[in-house]
């Protein structure tokens, strides 16, 4: 079993961006998932392009691979929490979120990132469940063409408390889109254990055609809150061995959005309980 191990910079907000790239080098991981934001590479700075040059050749020399992330909380909106979304009732809200998504694919083609990272938000006051999937499909259409152009994947993420929350409702939105080739799914474990029916070993495998990308932490039945492996229920052994047997090759991302204050404490715990964890899994060669 291999497993390609990244750490997200939303987990290193304390750090500049450089050093925390160093700092994942150096513990071993083998890539990153990269937030847009404005503590490291801002998705709305007129020198973005040149930045995105830098931060590749940054990349390349530290040989760290790269998903490209669009889940900042006030990039867009510095009063309204990770507004305004995919289903905002203001259509230039709406044409903002997709802009921002149109950047983030022209920062991976530039990155050589292997997938883009988004999701749908929540439901918006007043608005009708059909209302809300019209509008997100009418909102991806242009996301998705920009994906297909540059031969990179959009990575959707079933988030507890949005509108695709779940594994089912990514596979009412491919029904809707007509199952476009670019569009796949971030898996989050933790959210498995949170609100799937399912066991998250049994998510990544009924997931698995469809993974685009991967992220990774313990958490508990019922309650979203990303957690330090450890600290919740999750049984990782058998989900890594999940992982391995679908045959993704991507990153399988630490997400510790809310514990930067110990970023660099948690990215060594995590990848050396991550590597204890493969090791657990019979006949597994170490990551």
């Amino acid at each position: 079993m291999t497993l390609r191990l990244g750490y997200g910079t939303n987990g290193l907000t304390d750090l500049r961006l450089d050093d925390a790239l160093g700092l994942l080098a150096d513990l071993g991981y083998d890539g990153v998932g990269l937030t847009l934001d404005h503590m490291h590479l801002d998705p709305l700075a007129d020198d973005l392009p040149a930045r995105t040059r830098r931060l590749a050749r940054r990349l390349t020399a530290l040989g760290l691979g790269v998903t490209v992330e669009t889940g900042a909380r006030y990039v867009l909106d510095p009063r309204r929490k990770h507004g305004p979304s995919l289903l905002d009732p203001d259509p230039d809200g709406r044409a903002a979120r997709v802009g921002l998504l149109l950047t983030a694919v022209e920062v991976a083609a530039g990155l050589g990132a292997h997938a883009v990272h988004c999701f749908s938000g929540i439901l918006p006051p007043g608005t009708t469940p059909d209302t809300a999937w019209n509008r997100l499909t009418d909102a991806l259409a242009p996301v998705l063409d920009a994906c297909h152009r540059a031969g990179i994947p959009l990575a959707i993420e079933p988030e507890p408390g949005h509108l695709l929350a779940t594994l089912a409702d990514f596979h009412q939105l491919r029904t809707l889109l007509g199952d476009p080739e670019p569009l796949g799914l971030t898996l989050d474990i933790g959210h498995c254990r949170c609100l799937e029916p399912a066991s998250p070993a049994d998510c990544v495998k009924e997931a698995g055609p469809w993974l685009r990308h991967v992220q990774i932490e313990d958490m508990r039945r019922g309650v979203h809150e990303h957690l330090p492996f450890g600290d919740g229920e999750i049984d990782f052994p058998p989900v890594l061995e999940a992982l391995a047997a679908t045959g993704y090759t991507g990153l399988t991302v630490v997400e510790l959005p809310r514990h930067s204050h110990a970023g660099p404490e948690l990215a060594r715990t995590s990848i050396d309980f991550l590597r204890r964890a493969s090791g657990a899994v019979k006949g597994a060669a170490p990551c």
